[in-house]
C-alpha cells in the first residue's frame, strides 16, 4: 500500500546558512484514516557528499579534524575526526563535489571513486541527505592545515592506519559518515584491492 501525506501550510521561519520551515500537515495511518493536523519543524541545508579517503597501498586513511558547533555540549571534544565532505552547489555533480572537497580539505586528488550509499542524516528534523563515497588516494605527501578561510574552515589533516582508525570508532570517530564508510570499507576492501589490481 502507498501511504499519502498532505501539506496544509509551509512557513519559512529562518533563512541564512540553513533554512528552517514549519509545516502543518497530515498523513495516513497504518490502521486506516488520517492523523489530525500537526506541526513539524524541518531544517533544510541542502544535500552533502562525504568521502572516505583511503590509500590502499599504504593501507592508511586521510581524516580531517575540525571544530563542530553541534558537538560543543556533548561528552567528547568538539574537534572531531571526520571524512572530507561538502554541500552540493547548483550545477555540481556528486563526483565533482567529492573531488573539490578532497582537494580543499585534505590536499588530495581522488584517483578512483566508489559509491557507498545515500542516507538521510536525521529525518526526524532535517531534509539533508549525504551521498557517501570511498576515494582512492596516494597519501605519500598528505598532511598540514587546509580549508577555505572564507568558510571559516580550520582543518588539520591526519594520515591514520586503517586498523587504528577502526579502533577509534566510538571515541575519536563519533559522527555517522566516517563510521558508516569505515564499516563499508571493511566489508568491501578485498573486492576493491582485486578491482584495482592490488591484491
Amino acid at each position: 500500500m502507498e501511504y499519502r501525506f498532505r501539506i496544509i501550510d509551509k512557513t519559512l521561519i529562518y533563512q541564512g546558512f540553513f533554512k528552517l520551515s514549519e509545516y502543518r500537515l497530515q498523513h495516513e495511518l497504518f490502521a486506516g484514516g488520517w492523523t489530525p493536523e500537526f506541526r513539524r519543524l524541518c531544517l533544510d541545508r541542502g544535500d552533502a557528499v562525504a568521502v572516505l579517503l583511503w590509500d590502499p597501498q599504504r593501507d592508511v586513511l586521510v581524516l580531517a579534524e575540525q571544530f563542530r558547533v553541534g558537538a560543543m555540549h556533548r561528552p567528547f571534544v568538539p574537534w572531531l575526526l571526520e571524512i572530507v565532505a561538502g554541500m552540493i552547489e547548483p550545477g555540481e555533480s556528486r563526483e565533482e563535489v567529492a573531488q573539490r572537497e578532497a582537494m580543499e580539505e585534505a590536499g588530495c586528488e581522488i584517483l578512483a571513486l566508489e559509491f557507498i550509499v545515500e542516507y538521510l542524516c536525521s529525518p526526524g528534523g532535517t531534509s539533508e541527505s549525504t551521498a557517501l563515497y570511498l576515494g582512492r588516494v596516494d597519501a605519500a605527501n598528505v598532511g598540514g592545515i587546509h580549508g577555505l578561510a572564507e568558510e571559516h574552515e580550520d582543518i588539520r589533516v591526519h594520515v591514520i592506519p586503517r586498523l587504528e582508525a577502526l579502533q577509534m570508532i566510538g571515541s575519536r570517530l563519533n559522527s555517522a559518515a566516517p563510521i558508516i564508510a569505515l564499516q563499508w570499507l571493511e566489508l568491501n576492501r578485498e573486492r576493491l584491492l582485486h578491482q584495482w589490481g592490488l591484491a
